[in-house]
């Protein structure tokens, strides 16, 4: 199986190995006696959080789902990686990325998208990541594909983007699904702002939780931090969070809408479901599969097994099950639609500032 095939590349450090053992630490394992300490301590150690939740996870991901570490709608029909690169370049469309422009990926995971956005746009990538084990293997991948002079990668703390780049460096600035990872999002979208040069453009997907959201019903709360946990997330917070936030920080918010929320016939969270009878091409029945109850089931025993033989770092289980956690969560706050993995906001810096 591909989990197997990557294991021996890429090798995680000590201190990796020792963030993916800790990473469940930073919940109780009762998500009924939560508190605001718990999150407290998450967003102060986010660098560990996220970080030990990427170390076990990455591999788990491209295995189960692709190299583009994000979600999307789909048209009826539509196969799954279709979908995934549509949803980039609708992205990339809606920034009005231009050919020769310079592009920072915020949180670029193992750089899918920037692949896919740099070929689409034709224009010059740096993904950033504090995730030296992902940037590894986002460096082999786009070598691979023959993008290495168009797309570089560096490593790096969004939340120091300024200290990193300077002032004004880029013509536009995006995040698939990243920066809800931060400990604030005026802290990041404050960086972004100081590394745009004026007129430059931020594109967004955020996770959310929508307007539906009711912090006062336990259910709403538990679902709420099950995300959390099972995705290495400081905090969920609300839409109009996001919306406020980018305001606060200077942003001309030029458009904004949840793209969940469009009324599709199939659901952005069809493939969670591991239900093979919806899957929307031949080829889709594998991904879907491999996310059904029994391919979780064979993933979760084959983790335990390599975890167990020292071919996976100890804690890889554990981060695993947090997964599958998050994947029932993240249906559930879909069907609810009390959460969103795709808000989408197109935010320009002014002209003058």
């Amino acid at each position: 199986m591909a989990l197997m095939q990557n294991t021996g590349k890429g090798m995680v450090d000590g201190r990796q190995r020792d963030r993916i053992a800790n990473y469940t630490k930073f919940w109780d394992k009762d998500i009924s006696k939560e508190t605001s300490t718990h999150t407290e301590n998450r967003a102060h150690s986010y660098e560990d959080v996220v970080n030990g939740y990427y170390d076990g996870a990455t591999q788990l991901y491209e295995y189960g789902w692709a190299e583009s570490f994000h979600f999307s709608r789909f048209y009826k029909g539509e196969a799954f990686a279709a979908a995934l690169a549509r949803h980039e370049h609708y992205l990339a469309a809606q920034m009005g990325l231009r050919p020769g422009m310079r592009v920072l990926d915020v949180g670029c995971g193992v750089g899918g998208p920037a692949r896919e956005i740099a070929r689409f746009a034709d224009v010059e990538i740096v993904g950033l990541n504090n995730n030296e084990f992902q940037l590894q293997r986002a460096r082999r991948y786009t070598q691979k594909a023959g993008l290495e002079k168009q797309v570089t990668f560096v490593r790096g703390d969004f939340m120091k983007l300024e200290e990193q780049f300077g002032k004004n460096y880029f013509d536009a600035v995006y995040a698939i699904e990243a920066t809800c990872h931060a400990p604030s999002w005026e802290g990041v979208y404050g960086e972004i702002f100081k590394v745009l040069k004026p007129g430059g453009v931020f594109g967004v997907y955020e996770w959310c939780m929508t307007d539906k959201w009711d912090a006062s019903v336990p259910s709403h709360t538990a679902l709420q931090h099950q995300i959390e946990l099972g995705n290495g997330i400081p905090e969920m917070r609300p839409i109009a969070a996001a919306r406020d936030a980018l305001k606060a920080v200077g942003f001309e918010l030029q458009h904004e809408e949840d793209l969940a929320d469009r009324g599709d016939q199939v659901p952005w969270y069809y493939p969670l479901e591991g239900d093979v009878r919806k899957a929307q091409t031949l080829w889709d029945c594998f991904t879907v599969l491999r996310i059904s109850p029994v391919g979780k089931f064979l993933t979760h025993n084959v983790v335990w097994v390599m975890e167990l033989l020292r071919l996976l770092p100890k804690g890889t289980h554990d981060v695993g099950e947090a997964l599958r956690t998050a994947a029932v969560a993240l249906v559930r706050g879909g069907q609810l639609k009390i959460f969103t993995p795709m808000y989408l906001a197109i935010a320009r810096k002014p002209e003058v500032y």
